[in-house]
């Protein structure tokens, strides 16, 4: 086990050691306030865009869900014929230049795993660079868009933001709620009063807190013939290498033991880059990956391979709450 994953299951299960971490994690806290501080108070340069930007964070360490609501967050907009375009930091792209437009041809190495799931499965445009509000500027430049979806960046405040969505695992929850680095949290958790929707991924129903959404399976679709596979591909009880650099890889192996299958778990590091020999799992089985993996492994799949397609589904009162917002903040657009 890696030292971060040992340090994740310490701020989630709980260590003395963490104790020792304290005075890093109050300089820590305090750099944060401050920051946040300037913010509100207008004393950052802070660009605004001419659109609506939608932040869709977290301010916990780890994978929450992001891509799949703002995949649900594209096309439901679409369905209102408005046209969204992204922005993200590319996390592990090395683009020539910033900022850098994601088309669905790239390769992940230069646009980066997530980016290049949502340039592919929407084909809205995608634009990268760790300076967000450049990113907005370029896409603008190049695109007539009605509203822009901030793939994270709730800390990231060069830019202006006319809502903040932030999600949370509902089954980790915010672990022992402490600051970096002796917890999970990017920011203290008073920060979540001034979002203005929490959405809980896993969670069956909402609560005063927050709403519920939750991802569900949809589809198999393997990488080398990019043939649909119903969920019934595979029979009850089988065993299969399942493959997840995410976040919260046990999120996906819970998902593959949900539809009755039996995988034999091979986490990797969220981001991770992969080569043939390091997906070269004995016994010979069917293997299942994340769809954020499978765009970084296409190149070498082997017939058989496949992925698993996921879709958020927030509840119908979050769906109520986020087209009143669509109305308010873009009336001309019924």
């Amino acid at each position: 086990m890696s030292l971060a994953d040992r340090l994740q299951r310490a701020w989630y299960e709980g260590h003395p050691a963490l104790a020792l971490l304290a005075p890093l994690e109050a300089l820590y806290r305090r750099v944060v306030i401050a920051k946040r501080k300037k913010f509100v108070s207008g004393a950052i340069d802070c660009y605004r865009a001419p659109v609506p930007v939608l932040v869709v964070g977290n301010i916990t360490v780890g994978g929450t869900g992001k891509t799949p609501l703002i995949l649900w967050l594209i096309e439901h907009c679409r369905r209102r014929g408005l046209k969204a375009g992204v922005v993200s930091r590319g996390y592990g792209a090395t683009p020539p230049s910033h900022p850098w437009r994601v088309r669905p041809e790239h390769s992940a190495v230069e646009a980066g795993d997530e980016p290049l799931l949502i340039a592919q499965r929407t084909g809205v445009p995608v634009m990268i660079d760790p300076d967000r509000a450049r990113a907005v500027r370029e896409l603008l430049k190049q695109e007539p868009l009605d509203l822009i979806l901030s793939d994270d960046g709730l800390q990231h405040y060069g830019l202006a933001r006319d809502l903040e969505l932030v999600l949370i695992d509902a089954a980790r929850g915010l672990g022992n709620r402490r600051c970096l680095p002796a917890g999970p949290l990017r920011e203290p958790v008073e920060r979540l009063e001034s979002v203005d929707a929490v959405l809980f991924n896993g969670a069956a129903v909402g609560d005063p807190s927050g709403y519920a959404f939750t991802l569900q399976p949809s589809r198999l679709i393997e990488l080398v013939s990019e043939k649909v596979w119903p969920l019934d591909h595979f029979p009850p009880g089988q065993q299969l290498h399942a493959v997840a650099g995410i976040g919260n890889p046990q999120r996906f192996f819970t998902t593959l033991e949900a539809l009755h299958w039996r995988p034999i778990p091979h986490p990797f590091a969220d981001h991770a880059c992969y080569s043939p020999e390091q997906l070269s799992f004995s016994p010979e089985l069917p293997l299942v990956m994340t769809e954020k993996d499978a765009v970084k492994c296409r190149a070498f799949a082997l017939p058989g391979w496949c992925y698993l397609q996921v879709q958020a589904e927030p509840s119908a009162a979050f769906v109520t709450w986020f087209d009143a917002q669509l109305d308010r903040l873009l009336p001309a657009h019924p």
